[in-house]
């Protein structure tokens, strides 16, 4: 069987001769028969189902010709194991049926066991791992965006719970991170032991905190995440999510392979401010897709013309793809990024004699 590896040689900034192309949020709701399999299931019994995960995975490699798969599953699943009751509600997110807001609410956090309660997303990584022509990204959810969500109670706009923690309960705020970033490692740990060939971690929300914030309150717990990971082989990618851009140079002592970069920061500009240490993933405003294809392709032929400049590219959106999406779009851009970058790239081997 074939093995499309573009991807990992781009995470290790290799050289390539076609820009590898996923896309956040790629097995989802843009998808007709994702939508019929939803009317039947939730997203938790999906996940609960190893076979029914494993297909819901593969839909994109086979529609869209995308050159790797991301795990279908959800950062909140983890959670269930460290004695956390939630639901994800539609049109809501997670909600959280007990708040974590105390020291003694933390201290009753137990730590993760991935083999007793969470077999079945290990189970669906093997499956996987046998099925795909293309890398398995596996990921978790970063401690601040999680603990956003577990100490509001559900999604919010302004987290002031969460900030205030951080600000009046310093110690409270520590021991939270402390024990999510044992549940991260634990967590990312199995699934590459399982097959996973690529992991990320999800910081969806960081980008709420200053610099100041963050280099103080997420940063260490972000250091020990990737250094505890680093004498494993596959890619590690970090992505701080939307708004994220002021935070890129407080990210340079972190040990991942790739950071991503959400659309509001020119890729030239992620690099500068990344001192160029890293693979970048990007970042097409996901809701251009709304457009004509002929503006879709010259956005993404800018993105790609800043990112062929260097090795380490990978093209992406800059955030998850939404439910309106088409998934006809979505196809002629995989291909049109696949085409335009391959001319480019063989025109730059030609003429650096590789």
């Amino acid at each position: 069987m074939s093995y499309r590896d573009n991807f990992i040689k781009a995470c290790r900034k290799e050289q390539v001769d076609t820009l590898p192309v996923w896309y956040m949020r790629q097995a989802g709701r843009y998808d007709p028969d994702y939508r019929k399999i939803k009317e039947k299931y939730t997203l938790l019994e999906i996940c609960q189902q190893p076979e029914l995960a494993a297909e819901v995975t593969m839909m994109p490699i086979k529609k869209l010709g995308v050159d790797a798969a991301i795990l279908y599953s959800d950062i909140m699943n983890p959670v269930a194991s460290l004695g956390v009751d939630f639901d994800i509600v539609k049109d809501i997110g997670p909600v959280i049926h007990t708040p974590v807001r105390t020291a003694q609410d933390v201290e009753r956090l137990r730590p993760i066991d991935v083999e007793k309660d969470l077999s079945h997303i290990l189970q669906t990584i093997r499956i996987l791992d046998k099925e795909l022509e293309v890398p398995l990204i596996s990921f978790a959810g970063a401690p601040f965006t999680i603990a956003s969500y577990l100490i509001e109670g559900k999604p919010s706009k302004s987290y002031i719970r969460t900030k205030q923690m951080m600000y009046s309960e310093p110690a409270v705020w520590f021991a939270l991170m402390d024990k999510l970033g044992d549940m991260v490692i634990t967590y990312l740990r199995a699934h590459i032991a399982s097959g996973a060939k690529a992991v990320q971690v999800f910081d969806s929300w960081v980008g709420a905190l200053s610099p100041a914030d963050f280099d103080v309150y997420v940063r260490p717990t972000m250091m020990r995440i990737f250094q505890e990971l680093s004498d494993l082989k596959e890619p590690k990618i970090y992505f701080p999510g939307v708004s994220s851009g002021e935070l890129l140079p407080y990210l340079t002592t972190i040990q991942a392979d790739v950071i991503g970069l959400d659309w509001r920061v020119p890729i030239s500009v992620g690099r500068e401010r990344l001192q160029n240490r890293y693979a970048v993933q990007g970042n097409l405003d996901p809701y251009i897709l709304t457009a004509p294809m002929s503006v879709i392709e010259a956005q993404a032929k800018a993105i790609m013309d800043e990112g062929m400049k260097q090795p380490g590219f990978i093209f992406n959106l800059g955030h998850g793809l939404f439910p309106e999406a088409s998934l006809e779009k979505l196809k002629e851009l995989t291909t049109f990024v696949h085409s335009y970058s391959h001319s480019v790239l063989t025109q730059q081997a030609e003429k650096s004699g590789v």
